[in-house]
């Protein structure tokens, strides 16, 4: 009887993961701008498929909330309203102090393990960004930082409301990332700003300092994407912003 082979055989991807893994990345970095209508039958030609996959990538972008598919079963790139930009950044700081609050309290010493390597894991991805002027690393690895250390706080509920939050600003990363590209002073130390301190706080179990330094850090998220805002630079950028009917 033929011994059978122990080697690994390489996954073979899928239509579906191919699509899905393109438009995630056209969207992320803004080629495709917000409000696009993402057509099934255009996909298919596109990427020489059947609808069967195009269709299977949609349901999973959308589970990322970065397409919308709507009642007539059309489907579009998640639309930017920038009016309820506050709103969200209020949200973002409000989930980032509690989820971080509860790691400092609840982590074990495997928590902080996977968490300090996320750091690296951002920092290093920061860098790479910083040389490529492609932000699409950065921006996955800090939602694996701070997902990591929502995890370590114990509570699904705020851990999911986080996530769809996270999930929900990544473009918003991007934008704060091609903003901070125009200055001369982007470095690692500049976009990493605030999560030395906030793993510090959480390894001394110091749930005021850990909730602290979260606030500091949304802060200067907030502060440095309303500048962006205020500079006006989404004039020469392709974002086709939808903004919400009034009530």
């Amino acid at each position: 009887m033929a011994k059978a082979s122990t080697e690994t055989q390489p996954v073979k991807e899928t239509g579906a993961v191919r699509v899905y893994g393109i438009l995630r990345d056209e969207i992320l970095r803004m080629q495709l701008a917000p409000g696009t209508p993402l057509d099934e039958i255009g996909l298919a030609e596109r990427f020489n498929l059947s609808r069967s996959p195009i269709r299977e990538a949609l349901v999973r972008l959308s589970g990322d909330g970065l397409v919308q598919i709507l009642p007539n079963r059309s489907t579009v790139v998640t639309p930017m309203d920038y009016r309820r930009i506050p709103e969200f950044l209020d949200a973002l700081d409000l989930l980032q102090r509690v989820t971080t609050r509860l790691a400092a309290l609840h982590r074990t010493a495997s928590d902080l393990a996977v968490i300090r390597e996320k750091q690296k894991a951002y920092e290093k991805a920061v860098a790479a960004s910083i040389k490529t002027y492609d932000s699409l690393s950065m921006i996955d690895k800090n939602y694996e930082f701070h997902m990591a250390i929502a995890k370590a706080g114990r509570n699904i509920y705020f851990a999911d409301l986080y996530r769809r939050l996270l999930d929900e600003g990544r473009r918003m990363l991007h934008l704060h990332f091609e903003y901070e590209a125009l200055g001369s002073e982007l470095s690692v130390e500049k976009m990493a700003a605030g999560h030395a301190d906030i793993v510090n706080a959480i390894e001394a179990r110091d749930a005021d300092r850990a909730e602290e330094y979260a606030h500091d850090h949304a802060m200067q998220f907030r502060g440095r994407f309303m500048n962006f805002l205020n500079r006006n630079l989404t004039a020469g950028m392709p974002l086709n912003i939808q903004l919400a009917e009034t009530e």
